[in-house]
């Protein structure tokens, strides 16, 4: 059995992955800063017979992450989810709004890859982080935000070059738009209802497929990297994006 630690397991992308990970028969860390949504996933893997327990935490903060990973003696996949989202052009992003992507999404990422590696170094294992379509094309009003996932990009680079001899492969998955949580609470918070509609179809057309991707399908690719028929694979980004990459 292997162990898989997913960060922002709570919702969305982290979600999927957890449950496609348990599916296929991994022990799974649900790791979340959300203590009520790591209990909720972790009751899903439960109700399907799989193996799973929650951790709150928040990744951003080392003494929350020092005494998340002493929970956990063998590691052999990490998948590093946990993220947020900023909107907004350099003129539209404040010093706090740019600090506080950081230390989410960048941050967060590293004091989990640095405690993470050496629980997997004993037996090798698989490393995949969330990067995005952001960290290749730029995208309008998302300055911080391609800040991060940039980040995460060469980060991942850098991790499977320094241990590629060692048995640990890093990968990074570069999603375009894909409907979770955070989209519908952005339709909230800034639209009015009956404009919603509207709105979310734009934002899905954006895709030249026609439509956003679901958790789910990212969460299959999460699934592939972190497998046994991945094992020649390292240091690679992975586009999943329904064509914007390539096909603007």
């Amino acid at each position: 059995m292997k162990h898989s630690l997913i960060t922002g397991a709570g919702s969305g992308i982290g979600r999927a992955t957890a449950l496609n990970l348990a599916k296929r028969g991994d022990h799974v860390w649900v790791l979340d800063h959300n203590s009520q949504a790591a209990d909720q996933t972790t009751e899903m893997i439960t109700q399907i017979n799989g193996s799973a327990e929650p951790i709150t935490c928040d990744v951003s903060d080392p003494d929350s992450i020092e005494q998340a990973f002493s929970k956990i003696d063998r590691l052999d996949n990490l998948v590093n989810n946990a993220g947020i989202a900023h909107v907004g052009d350099i003129g539209h992003t404040s010093l706090e709004d740019f600090e506080h992507v950081y230390q989410v999404n960048v941050k967060g990422a590293f004091l989990c890859l640095r405690k993470a590696i050496p629980k997997m170094l004993p037996n090798g294992g698989s490393i995949v982080n969330l990067a995005s379509i952001a960290s290749k094309v730029g995208i309008e009003d998302r300055f911080a935000y391609s800040m991060s996932k940039g980040a995460i990009f060469t980060m991942s680079l850098s991790i499977a070059r320094d241990y590629v001899k060692k048995g640990i492969r890093c990968n990074c998955v570069c999603p375009g738009r894909v409907h979770t949580p955070f989209i519908d609470g952005y339709l909230k918070d800034n639209y009015p209802e009956d404009q919603r509609a509207e709105v979310f179809e734009k934002l899905s057309s954006y895709q030249p497929i026609g439509r956003m991707g679901r958790p789910e399908e990212i969460a299959s690719l999460i699934g592939f990297l972190t497998s046994d028929d991945a094992t020649f694979i390292t240091a690679s980004a992975y586009d999943i994006d329904g064509g914007v990459s390539n096909l603007q």
